[in-house]
């Protein structure tokens, strides 16, 4: 009797084996059963996505290439699993939100070779990373991540000819046909239309010890290219190296990690672009156990306005000395602004942070700074830091609240390890982390939250390279995979025909009213006011809205959205609720109704209101200030002139 439950056991268990390696087929839907992603497994590791009826991706494939083996080649499936989640996540820096739901279902295959592939569906993407379970170090010669899109797409790419970019080219607008071999490759995020009903914007989150994923087009989808490992490096001025000697691998890692996560945010309302959360869901969990020492805020900054305050009340020779930082730390501590950063010109060299410029006197204006409530945050290169990585506890004995570091301009595997090096040492330190020259969020803001903000963005620095036209692309890519320093707040406004702008008199293209708004739509934990303290002064009510505007928020709403064209928000922090309003370079005056049932019922609110004034279309600093009541059944005209903007906030009456 023994020996036959024996056989039957010893059947079963072979049939069990057998099923497992005859199965090649799975499929794997969201909680709301919109999006799908069917796996195949055959000579690679196939997947298809689809959403409702139409087919978006069609045998797409991946794959990851170590030094003396090919995963997901020729894969054999030893066993799979399947789940689903439903947990609430409440970031540390709530940017969108201050509790967000996550619920997906995955699918886990397991592969003979030590390493698996986990999907995961949500109902507004499809996500997938590599795991490996193999000992000691292994090398990675290539990720391949190749989608293909069944029709001609329209992508919408931030190209560059190299991996060495600051990731603030201007974004290109092409049919997938003519992006192939020949054409400039992609940083990420990237945006493609399937000119029918969806909307897929590709991205990665989880990026830890790898480089970040860069994509070439194929004339018919993309395929992933990344940066090799540096291993030697030779002087190139104060602020860079030069690349002397690459490895052949992409990655030289622990053979038993998880990899980054690629993802697909896929929606046909792109409202859920600028609402989607997808780099948060997909984020390692918080390294730190006390975030309260983290405060976001507004910052003055001096280096957009050549910091020459100038008036009746300047009675000193303006520039970078101790007089007009006093100034603009008088300014922010009026206005309630938490910092003011001190750019390249604080310290004597900008290759030694730990001797200041005695005309600027760093020591005295930390003390004053403590003495208005006003913290100060630093400039430095990232070769400084990296050549002084102590300089962080010296910091925090000077009493530096943040760091500002520039020119990093690379996203190779030494370089992100840097990145996370120097927030794990900042955070040690209870230092906050603004990475400028930067490529885009991918999950480490997350894992160390001090990391407040980013730049990789085509932001106001450029000036006259600065157009609405571009920057109404942010809400729906850039800013929709993370936090954003794009340094807003100009209060010269002109349109773009008659734009003229040099340090100290810098201008922006776009109204005053639009300038206004992005500080509701742009996401930053740190947002700048990159003018002049003595125009904030002079335009005190425009000041005083930016001003009040958070940097966190509990709950976001896109009201009105169309990429590249307009995006209208409404994003709420505690009771009070405030509405940005941004549109592009339209040949008419756009004319929105904006229904406000977000609000609560039952309750009035107090609207305060900044738009377009008459003759705004062309001079571009004409605003109206309105005061008026509404509430949950209220609906509300907008209108906005090309290049424009409306702002409000709304208040508990």
């Amino acid at each position: 009797m023994k020996r036959i439950k024996l056989f039957v056991c010893l059947f079963l268990f072979l049939g069990v084996c057998h099923s497992y390696s005859q199965k090649t087929n799975f499929e794997l839907t969201s909680p709301n059963g919109e999006l799908k992603v069917s796996i195949n497994l055959g000579d690679k590791i196939y997947y298809s996505i689809s959403a409702g009826n139409e087919i978006l991706t069609t045998k797409n494939h991946l794959g990851l290439f170590l030094k003396n083996e090919n995963l997901g080649i020729n894969p054999k499936l030893t066993n799979s699993k399947t789940g689903k989640v439903n947990e609430v996540l409440k970031p540390a820096i709530p940017l969108k939100f201050s509790a967000v739901p996550n619920s997906y279902n995955y699918l886990l295959l397991n592969f003979k070779g030590n390493y698996s592939v986990e999907f995961r569906a949500f109902d507004e993407g499809i996500a997938y990373r590599f795991i490996t379970s193999k000992k000691g170090e292994i090398e990675v010669l290539n990720e391949e991540f190749a989608v293909n899109f069944p029709t001609d797409y329209l992508v919408h790419l931030q190209q560059t000819g190299s991996f060495k970019t600051s990731s603030e080219e201007e974004y290109s607008h092409i049919n997938s046909s003519e992006w192939n071999a020949s054409a400039k490759m992609s940083t990420l995020p990237i945006l493609v239309d399937s000119k029918k009903t969806y909307k897929i914007l590709i991205s990665e989150s989880d990026l830890s010890d790898y480089p970040g994923m860069f994509l070439k087009g194929t004339g018919n989808g993309a395929v992933s290219t990344f940066p090799k490992t540096p291993l030697d490096f030779g002087p190139d001025g104060d602020r860079s190296l030069k690349i002397l000697k690459e490895a052949d691998y992409i990655a030289k890692t622990s053979g038993t990690r998880n990899f980054p996560w690629r993802y697909f945010v896929i929606t046909k309302n792109d409202k859920q672009l600028i609402e989607n959360t997808m780099t948060l869901k997909l984020a390692p969990k918080s390294e730190l156990k006390d975030v309260s020492w983290i405060k976001p805020g507004q910052a003055s900054w001096e280096w957009w306005n050549g910091a020459t305050p100038y008036g009746p009340d300047v009675n000193f020779v303006s520039g970078y000395n101790l007089n007009t930082y006093k100034y603009y730390i008088d300014f922010a501590s009026k206005f309630g602004i938490k910092y003011i950063i001190m750019d390249e010109g604080w310290a004597k060299s900008t290759t030694d942070p730990y001797s200041p410029n005695p005309d600027v006197d760093v020591h005295e204006l930390i003390r004053y700074g403590k003495e208005k409530n006003v913290g100060i945050v630093l400039w430095l290169t990232w070769l400084t830091v990296d050549k002084n990585m102590e300089l962080f506890k010296t910091f925090k004995d000077w009493g530096i609240a943040g760091v500002k570091i520039d020119f990093m301009d690379r996203s190779d595997q030494v370089m992100v390890n840097y990145y996370e090096k120097v927030v794990k040492e900042a955070a040690k330190n209870q230092i906050f982390v603004d990475f400028h020259g930067a490529f885009k969020p991918s999950g480490l803001e997350y894992k160390y939250p001090n990391l407040i903000s980013y730049e990789g963005v085509r932001g106001m620095e450029q000036m006259g390279g600065c157009k609405p036209d571009n920057s109404l692309y942010f809400p729906y890519m850039r800013n929709a995979v993370g936090p954003m320093d794009y340094t807003p707040g100009a209060m010269i406004s002109m349109q773009p025909e008659v734009y003229r702008s040099e340090r100290p008199n810098s201008a922006s293209i776009g109204t005053r009213a639009y300038q206004m708004a992005l500080f509701v739509v742009f996401e930053s934990g740190l947002q700048m006011l990159a003018d002049n303290p003595t125009l904030y002064y002079k335009e005190k009510e425009c000041t005083e809205f930016i001003t009040s505007v958070p940097t966190t928020w509990d709950e976001t709403v896109a009201l009105e959205a169309k990429t590249g064209q307009y995006a209208i928000v409404a994003k709420r922090k505690g009771t009070k609720w405030f509405i940005g309003g941004i549109t592009n370079n339209a040949e008419k005056e756009r004319t929105f109704k904006l229904n406000l049932n977000f609000l609560k019922s039952g309750k009035s609110y107090k609207v305060t209101s900044f738009e377009d004034g008459i003759n705004a279309n062309y001079q571009a600093m004409d605003y109206r200030k309105k005061n008026f009541e509404a509430n949950s059944n209220a609906v509300i005209e907008v209108k906005m002139t090309r290049n424009g903007g409306w702002a409000a906030v709304l208040e508990e009456i």
